[in-house]
């Protein structure tokens, strides 16, 4: 390992180091499938080259340029229309995923669930992981954790330095392993009454898995999703000192590999044939079930989000039946089932987290980029 990269939210470039974080952070690397399933290549497209956002069209190549995209890939009926590279992107280039990761924990806890290792998702997530005791997930059901409406006392605002979801550097320097760190969150308000974005939460899913299962979340995930999936590249987890992933946002992919999950869940939970993630799963992962959880209502750090919440995939505003996991610095696995279509945009956004300002992280322009390409294979 090296040193540590440009430290985030400080306004500085960041591409050069999202695409090689094993460099900097100890990881646990997982294997490609044994049988990987390639997508095929379909008639290429053109992308719009604009889209409208608050009452202006804006050029799809200047925010390209603006948010350091290092790749975009287009999957339609399963196959690719379109796929670029920029800066340090590339076929073979895993790239971190920043909250990505956060939806393919999500389907882990549907695949436990369906396999019986988690008895309902209405269990206190205390009960899989004794030493969360005393701790704010002492009692929580799991349910509102993957709501991210734990209750847990968190302020997850990037541009201050003193928030909780920046103190999670002194995991990443070793001062303490990511369990510990959940574990000494405490509780201030009620769970599940509303919902406020919380990384920690998914951590905290992380050791429901890892107890639930017995075993390593890397090698639980390796079997149960990434070899069915047919995963063509190796991928990684960054981990903590003590080798325990960082699944709040260490999951590091291609951007065609990265695009499986959206195709998986475009499809209803099957690869094939196969019925990987219980469709009912699927189906409550992507919807807005409580007001809370409404485009409007979900705060993240000062701030109320513009996309609406459901188990670990975020839900833009419209009945459109679109969802997408989203992570800092604009990663996006966009899926639009009325369209057939998953989009991957991986990037480095130099101005995301330097304020809580839509200017500057651009989420909503990012999503209304996705929504113009969407509609324009519709």
């Amino acid at each position: 390992m090296t040193d540590t990269p440009a430290p985030l939210f400080s306004g500085a470039r960041q591409y050069e180091s999202f695409c090689r974080m094993s460099d900097y952070y100890p990881s646990k690397a997982m294997k490609a499938s044994s049988a990987p399933k390639p997508f095929p290549i379909g008639a290429p497209i053109s992308l719009p080259t604009s889209f409208p956002f608050e009452g202006l069209e804006r050029q799809l190549g200047e925010l390209i340029e603006q948010t350091d995209t290092s790749a975009l890939l287009v999957i339609q009926d399963g196959r690719i229309r379109f796929e670029s590279y920029y800066l340090t992107g590339g076929e073979e280039v895993r790239w971190v995923s920043w909250s990505v990761a956060k939806s393919f924990i999500s389907a882990l806890v549907g695949i436990a669930l369906a396999q019986g290792a988690i008895r309902s998702i209405d269990d206190a997530i205390s009960d899989y992981w004794p030493d969360m005791q005393g701790s704010a997930y002492d009692g929580v059901a799991i349910r509102h954790i993957l709501q991210m409406s734990s209750g847990a006392r968190w302020n997850e605002d990037y541009s201050d330095p003193k928030s909780d979801v920046n103190q999670l550097g002194a995991v990443l320097a070793g001062k303490q392993s990511f369990d510990e760190f959940v574990c000494g969150i405490p509780p201030e308000w009620l769970p599940g009454s509303e919902c406020r974005y919380n990384s920690a939460d998914t951590q905290a899913l992380g050791m429901l898995l890892r107890g639930a299962t017995g075993e390593p979340l890397a090698d639980y995930m390796s079997r149960n999703l990434l070899e069915p999936l047919g995963m063509e590249d190796p991928s990684y987890w960054i981990t903590d000192q003590s080798g325990i992933e960082m699944v709040l946002g260490g999951l590091n992919m291609t951007a065609r590999d990265f695009a499986k999950i959206g195709e998986l869940y475009r499809n209803g939970g099957k690869v094939g044939t196969q019925q990987l993630v219980p469709a009912s799963w699927v189906n409550a992962s992507t919807q807005i079930a409580l007001p809370h959880l409404a485009p409007g209502q979900v705060t993240v750090g000062g701030h109320k989000f513009a996309f609406g919440y459901g188990y670990q995939w975020w839900i833009p505003a419209g009945d459109l039946g679109e969802f997408s996991a989203i992570g800092i610095y604009n990663q996006f696995v966009y899926v639009d089932p009325s369209s057939r279509t998953t989009i991957v945009k991986l990037s480095a956004n130099p101005s995301y987290g330097i304020s809580e300002n839509e200017s500057d992280n651009k989420d909503e322009e990012n999503m209304e980029l996705l929504r113009g390409i969407s509609r324009s294979l519709g």
